[in-house]
Parts: C-alpha cells; structure tokens; sequence
C-alpha cells in the first residue's frame, strides 16, 4: 500500500493464513485416504483440518486511527507491565507488556503503532512453557524495532512449549501501518512490546487483548 508518496510493506492476507495451507493440503488428501479405506477414519483428520484452520484464522480487524495510541501486538491475555531495562533496541529503562497467547487465541501478530521497522534480529532457543516467567530469557525469540517520528517500540515472539516456529514477514527499512500483519508464531506463545516511559500504559495484567484492535498505551508527547 502507499501512503503520503511512500510505499509500505504489505503481504496478501487471507482468511485463514497462507502458513497453514500446507498442513491443510495434506489433511484434506488423508480424509480423501482415510474415508476409501474406512468411512468413519475421515473424522481423526477431518478433527485436525478444523482445528488447524481455526488455529490459522486471520480476521479482519478496525484499526484506531489515533497516531498517539498503541495497539496490543497479539491476541492473548496481558500477564505482567514491569519495568525493565531493555538492552538489545531500546538501550534503556522500558516498560514491557507480556502477552500469553493460549492455541484458542488468533496468532496472527500485528505492528503496534505505524512507523519504519528499523531493527530485527533472531535468537535461537529453547522451548519452555511461554507462560512461565524465564520463557522470555531462554526460549527461541525474534525481535522487530520500529521507529516513527514519536518514539521507537519492540515487539517479540516468543515460542513456547507448544509453539515450535517463529514466522515474521518484515524486514529492516519495511515501512509498516497500525495494525498492519507482520508474522505469527504457530501453536501457542508470548508475545512482548517494550516501549519507552513516557508511554502511558491503559491495560493491567490479567486483560485480554485483541492485536490491532486494545489500546495498550498513550504516548506522551509533551
């Protein structure tokens, strides 16, 4: 897409995401399999082909249009808002919002504010539980910086027990808008923002949240 004379990163989207498509191929060739062998065998996969594209949905979503607001990263419930101190984008005092996302959660993750993705970088890891408080530090992690002329975030995917891929379709220099798709993380997860003080944060842990639709925070300009 194109705004004020710039293009943006922008991929194709469908109802349910292009990731799943392959696992759904090979499901719907063993129901075909399954029911010439024995009818009633159709429904172990036919079970499977429903839960992978209800895992795989990937709803439209209203996006506000505040400039100064953030949107939640994810889909999940809010498990903490701490103060960190963030070393890898921010090189400074932060606040971090972590976001579990349950395998009934849409794992689509979207950019929370517009601006230009100015900083990746992956992690290999291991692959704890995302629920637990260290998952952050040790699991498998990506990373995506993103910059406008109000601030810069971080947002993570963070895999968990379940969860066995990180998937990210930006890349440095993409320009992004609010709300906008930039990956998913299949099978359950955590997903993390950090943002700078000034930000006021309007979500407390226990919310859930709706990515691209929450307000996680306010920044504060003056």
């Amino acid at each position: 897409m194109e705004q004020e004379g710039e293009v943006y990163f922008s991929v194709k989207q469908y109802p349910i995401s292009r990731d799943a498509w392959f696992y759904l191929a090979i499901l719907a060739f063993l129901m075909v399999l399954a029911y010439w062998i024995r009818p009633w065998l159709v429904i172990i996969p036919g079970i499977l082909f429903i839960f992978i594209s209800f895992f795989f949905r990937n709803p439209e979503r209203d996006i506000p249009t505040d400039k100064l607001t953030l949107v939640s990263p994810a889909d999940g419930v809010v498990m903490d808002v701490e103060r960190v101190f963030e070393d890898q984008f921010l090189n400074g005092e932060s606040i971090r919002v972590r976001i579990f996302l349950s395998i009934f959660n849409v794992h689509i993750n979207r950019c929370p504010m517009a601006g230009e993705v100015v900083f990746c970088f992956y992690r290999p890891g291991k692959m704890i539980p995302a629920f637990k408080s260290h998952a952050s530090e040790l699991n498998e992690k990506n990373y995506v910086g993103i910059q406008n002329e109000h601030l810069q975030v971080l947002v993570t995917q963070v895999t968990g027990f379940i969860a066995r891929r990180i998937v990210c379709w930006v890349n440095k220099g993409d320009r992004v808008v609010k709300g906008e798709r930039y990956g998913l993380i299949k099978f359950g997860s955590c997903t993390e923002i950090f943002v700078p003080t000034n930000v006021e944060i309007m979500i407390s842990p226990g919310d859930r949240v709706r990515g691209g639709v929450s307000v996680i925070g306010r920044v504060n300009v003056e």
